[in-house]
């Protein structure tokens, strides 16, 4: 794990947020949104130039925000960010599991070490930070967790079979936590985004066929917004999510409706 300092005033902060996959779309505005509610970030993710920009947006908004740059591959350095964020800002309020990795092969071709590679991050990294952050929260009777899923586990996709199962694993692990937690005060829900204009589209082809595909299938006739999603996330960490637990909100243009 590597870091590049706090950016912002004094510690303790009244309300502290960890997300995973902060340099990327999604992870950057959900960062963008929380930092605008209140929360001092930690922003972990693997590349730091996309950690560096995230970083640099916050800190224009006047947001605290540490940056570390973690492998959820090592549950070491998963520690050990989390253990930074609260050493900086004060304990941990929310956690946001977003970051994933989806390569595209069809299913029988699947390397055994790329499924692996595949669970020990979208899978085992979610239930380690998780873990991690639970232990504090369920101390202070206080905390919310977040895990990203995706419409895909309820239909099933094409050549990502080892994505989509971690998906819908990240949604049991969901329920299973906010069983076991509740009794805490520690609030624990997902979000199944849908076809979002992100980077993980490159996977799918021409990109105005696909969008035109996405559409199709939605309810809604245009293309989801980074901020529309990271509201639904500020929601579920929020106060107006106070007595909802163990849901999954699909927010997804009305895609899947179940």
């Amino acid at each position: 794990m590597t870091g590049n300092g706090v950016t912002g005033s004094d510690v303790p902060y009244e309300k502290v947020a960890v997300i995973t996959g902060a340099g990327g779309a999604l992870g950057r505005a959900t960062a963008l949104r929380l930092g605008a509610d209140g929360f001092a970030i930690g922003a972990l993710g693997r590349k730091s130039g996309e950690l560096d920009e995230t970083a640099a947006q916050l800190v224009a908004e006047g947001v605290p925000v540490r940056v570390l740059e973690v492998d959820l591959r090592d549950a070491q350095a998963i520690e050990a960010a989390i253990t930074a964020t609260n050493a900086d800002f004060g304990p941990v309020e929310a956690l946001v599991n977003n970051a994933a990795i989806y390569p595209s092969t069809p299913f029988l071709d699947i390397p055994l070490a790329e499924y692996d590679d595949v669970v020990t991050v979208n899978q085992r990294g979610y239930f380690y930070a998780a873990q991690v952050a639970a232990r504090s929260m369920v101390e202070r009777r206080s905390g919310a967790i977040v895990n990203v899923g995706s419409i895909t586990w309820n239909g099933g996709w094409s050549n990502l079979a080892s994505y989509v199962s971690t998906k819908g694993a990240a949604v049991a692990l969901t329920r299973a936590l906010a069983r076991e937690l509740g009794e805490f005060g520690v609030r624990v829900n997902a979000v199944s985004p849908g076809a979002f204009p992100t980077k993980a589209e490159e996977i799918q082809g021409d990109a105005a066929e696909y969008s035109a595909h996405v559409i199709e299938h939605q309810a809604l006739k245009r293309r989801g917004t980074d901020a529309e999603l990271a509201a639904v996330v500020a929601f579920l960490v929020g106060p107006d999510s106070s007595f909802v637990t163990g849901q999954t909100i699909n927010v997804d243009g009305g895609w899947i409706m179940k």
